[in-house]
C-alpha cells in the first residue's frame, strides 16, 4: 500500500517563498524598479491626450499641440525601452531562481530516505520531479514577474486616474465590490482544488508506469482488464479533479472581465455628468476614461495569472513538502573499528503491525561468503537492505563493530557496506562517467581492471571510442547484462569491505553468471558477501548457508552440514539439482 509524500502547509510555502525573495532581492529591486518606472512612462499618455483635448477645444495653438504630441512619442520610446529592458531582467531572474529551486528539490531528492521512496511509489515521485516542476517552471518565469508588473501598474494607472481628474475617477470604484467578491470566493477554493488535481495526476502516471514496466506480467497473468480498469478509475479522479478547477476558473474568470469593464462604462456616464455641470473637463473625462481602459490589460493579466500562481503554489507545496520527510537515521559522528557485522532480535514492517522479519540474529564473519535462500517473499532482501543499511530496523539493530548502521553518515556507510541489486541504471554519459561515480579519482587502468574483473573489459573496449564512448538514453545501446556488469564494475571501484548481493547476475544466462561469480571471487577475496540468489550453486560454494523462512532464519551452516540435516535446504537442493541431496553432494 502506498502512501504518498508530505505536502508543505500554506505557511510553509510562503516561509519558502520568503526565502526565495530574499536571497534575490538586490537583483528583484532592481527588475521591480524597471518595470515601475516603464508603467509610469506608459501612464504619460492618458494625460497628455487629455491635454491635448482640451487644448484643441480652447483654441490652443498647433505649436504646443506639436510639443505635446512629440513629448507623448518620446514617453513611448523611452517606455518601449525600459520595458525591454525589464523583461530581460525578469526572464534571467526568473531562470536563476528556477534553477536554484529545481536544484534544491534534486538535493531533497537524492537524500530521501529509500523506505520513505519505497512506500510512496514511483508515481507521486515521478510526478512531482516532472509535472510539478514543469509548473512551477512556468510559475517562476513568467507568472511571479507578471503579477507583479500587472499589480504595480493597476496601482500606479489609478493614482494618475486620481491625479488626472479626482472626482472623474471616482467611477473606478464600481467594479472593485466585484472583483474582490469573485477573487475571494475562488481563492478560498483553488488551493484545494489543485492540490487534488496535482494529486490524481501523480497516481494516474504512477498506474500507467506500472502497467508499462509489468506488461509482460500483465499479459502472462490476463490482467489487462484488471489493469484497465485501474486505469479508468484513476483517469475518472483525474476528471473530476480537472473538472473542479474548470468550474473554479469558469465562475472566476466572468466575474472577474465584469468587473473591470464596468468602470469604463460607469466612468464615461459619470465624466459626462460632471462635464454637463461644470464639474470637470472634456479632456479630464477623456484621460480617466483612457486609463480606465489602459487598466484592463494589467487586470485581465493579473487575473489570469493569478490562476496560474495557484497551480505554481500547489506544486511548490509538493516540491517544498518532500523536504519534510523525517530522515531515517541520525548519524552520530562515530567510525567503526572493525569489520565485523551484527544484527541482533531484528524486526521490520512495511506496513505498521504486520512484520515481515520476526526477531532475527545473525553475524556476520569478516571474509566469509553467507548466501540467503529460500522462498519468494520469507524476507531474504529485507534482511539484505537492513544489512546494508538501507532500512532501520524497527526494533532490534544491525551494527558494524558496535556501531549502528543508522548512526553513519551515508557517505562513510558506503564504505562500510554496499548492496548491489538486480536493478541497475546506466545514466547518460561516457562509459568513464558511468564508472567514476563510485570513485571519481580513479584513473583509466583502474576503470579497466573494474571492467575487466567482471567480465566486461572485451565489449568495453569494443565500443566506438572505447571509454569515452556516450552511454545511456539517447547514447550506444547497453544491454541489461552489460548495464549490470556496469553496476559491479562500480562496486569493485567503490571497494566496501562488506557487500550484500541481492540476485546481483539474475540478468544473465546461468552460464555467463556462473562465470561472472568465479570472476568477481578472486576480486572480493577478503571481503565479506552475503549473495541472496535462487541459483543454489552460490549456496553450494558460499562458506555459510541461511534459509530464511517466513521472517526467520530456520538452518544455519554450511552447505554440506544443511544438506545431511535433511531438512528445508535439502529439499531445497534436491528439487533446485533434481536428484537426491546426498547423492548430488558425492
Amino acid at each position: 500500500m502506498s502512501t504518498r509524500l508530505p505536502v508543505a502547509t500554506p505557511p510553509e510555502v510562503r516561509t519558502e517563498a520568503g526565502k526565495l525573495f530574499q536571497e534575490h532581492r538586490r537583483p528583484l529591486s532592481i527588475t521591480l524598479t524597471l518595470h515601475v518606472l516603464a508603467a509610469a512612462l506608459g501612464l504619460a499618455g492618458p494625460f497628455l491626450l487629455g491635454r491635448m483635448v482640451d487644448g484643441v477645444i480652447e483654441g490652443t495653438s498647433t505649436t504646443r499641440i506639436d510639443l505635446l504630441a512629440a513629448t507623448l512619442a518620446a514617453f513611448i520610446v523611452a517606455q518601449a525601452v525600459l520595458t525591454r529592458a525589464a523583461i530581460q531582467r525578469s526572464l534571467v531572474l526568473g531562470e536563476r531562481v528556477f534553477a536554484q529551486l529545481r536544484e534544491t528539490f534534486i538535493a531533497r531528492v537524492l537524500g530521501l530516505p529509500l523506505s520513505t521512496v519505497e512506500r510512496a511509489g514511483t508515481g507521486d515521485l515521478v510526478a512531482r520531479t516532472t509535472g510539478d516542476i514543469d509548473a512551477l517552471s512556468r510559475t517562476v518565469r513568467f507568472a511571479v514577474p507578471e503579477i507583479l508588473v500587472a499589480l504595480v501598474t493597476t496601482v500606479l494607472t489609478l493614482a494618475a486616474a486620481v491625479i488626472a481628474g479626482p472626482l472623474v475617477a471616482a467611477g473606478a470604484i464600481v467594479g472593485v465590490p466585484l472583483l474582490y467578491a469573485g477573487t475571494r470566493w475562488y481563492l478560498k477554493r483553488a488551493r484545494a482544488a489543485y492540490l487534488w488535481e496535482r494529486a490524481s495526476y501523480a497516481t494516474l502516471d504512477g498506474t500507467v508506469t506500472e502497467t508499462v514496466d509489468g506488461v509482460r506480467t500483465v499479459e502472462a497473468l490476463d490482467m489487462a482488464d484488471v489493469r484497465i480498469q485501474r486505469i479508468d478509475g484513476d483517469l475518472r479522479e483525474a476528471f473530476a479533479a480537472e473538472r473542479r478547477t474548470l468550474f473554479l476558473r469558469s465562475v472566476w474568470f466572468p466575474t472577474a472581465e465584469l468587473s473591470y469593464v464596468l468602470p469604463v462604462v460607469a466612468t464615461l456616464a459619470w465624466g459626462a455628468w460632471l462635464v454637463s455641470a461644470g464639474h470637470a473637463t472634456v479632456g479630464q473625462v477623456a484621460a480617466v476614461v483612457l486609463y480606465m481602459v489602459q487598466i484592463v490589460d494589467p487586470v485581465d493579466r493579473l487575473v489570469s495569472w493569478l490562476d496560474e500562481l495557484q497551480v505554481g503554489t500547489s506544486s511548490l507545496a509538493r516540491v517544498v513538502g518532500v523536504a519534510k520527510v523525517p530522515n531515517d537515521r541520525e548519524p552520530s559522528g562515530r567510525s567503526p573499528a572493525g569489520e565485523d557485522i551484527h544484527a541482533s532480535d531484528v524486526r521490520y514492517s512495511y506496513v505498521d503491525g504486520q512484520d515481515v522479519l520476526h526477531g532475527v540474529s545473525l553475524d556476520l564473519r569478516p571474509g566469509e561468503r553467507l548466501a540467503m535462500v529460500g522462498p519468494s517473499g520469507a524476507g531474504k532482501s529485507t534482511l539484505g537492505r537492513l544489512l546494508a543499511g538501507i532500512h532501520p530496523t524497527r526494533a532490534g539493530s544491525v551494527e558494524v563493530a558496535g556501531v549502528p548502521l543508522v548512526d553513519l553518515e551515508l557517505d562513510q556507510l558506503r564504505r562500510e557496506v554496499v548492496l548491489v541489486t538486480q536493478e541497475h541504471h546506466v545514466f547518460v554519459g561516457t562509459l568513464r562517467d558511468n564508472l567514476a561515480l563510485a570513485a571519481p579519482s580513479a584513473t583509466d587502468d583502474e576503470l579497466r581492471q573494474a571492467l575487466d574483473s567482471v567480465d566486461a573489459l572485451a565489449w568495453a573496449d569494443a565500443l566506438p571510442e572505447g571509454l569515452d564512448t556516450v552511454v545511456g538514453s539517447g547514447g550506444h545501446p547497453v544491454g541489461p547484462a552489460q548495464a549490470q556488469q556496469i553496476a559491479l564494475a562500480r562496486i569493485v571501484l567503490a571497494d566496501p569491505h562488506t557487500l550484500v548481493l541481492d540476485e546481483a547476475t539474475s540478468l544473465l544466462d546461468p552460464r555467463a553468471a556462473r562465470h561472472l561469480e568465479r570472476s568477481l571471487s578472486a576480486v572480493l577475496h577478503g571481503r565479506t558477501v552475503v549473495a541472496i540468489a535462487h541459483r543454489l550453486h552460490t549456496a553450494h560454494d558460499a562458506d555459510r548457508v541461511a534459509v530464511v523462512e517466513n521472517g526467520w532464519i530456520s538452518e544455519l551452516g554450511s552447505h554440506h552440514e544443511l544438506v545431511e540435516h535433511g531438512e528445508a535446504y535439502a529439499k531445497l537442493w534436491e528439487s533446485w539439482h533434481g536428484r537426491p541431496a546426498q547423492e548430488s553432494t558425492n
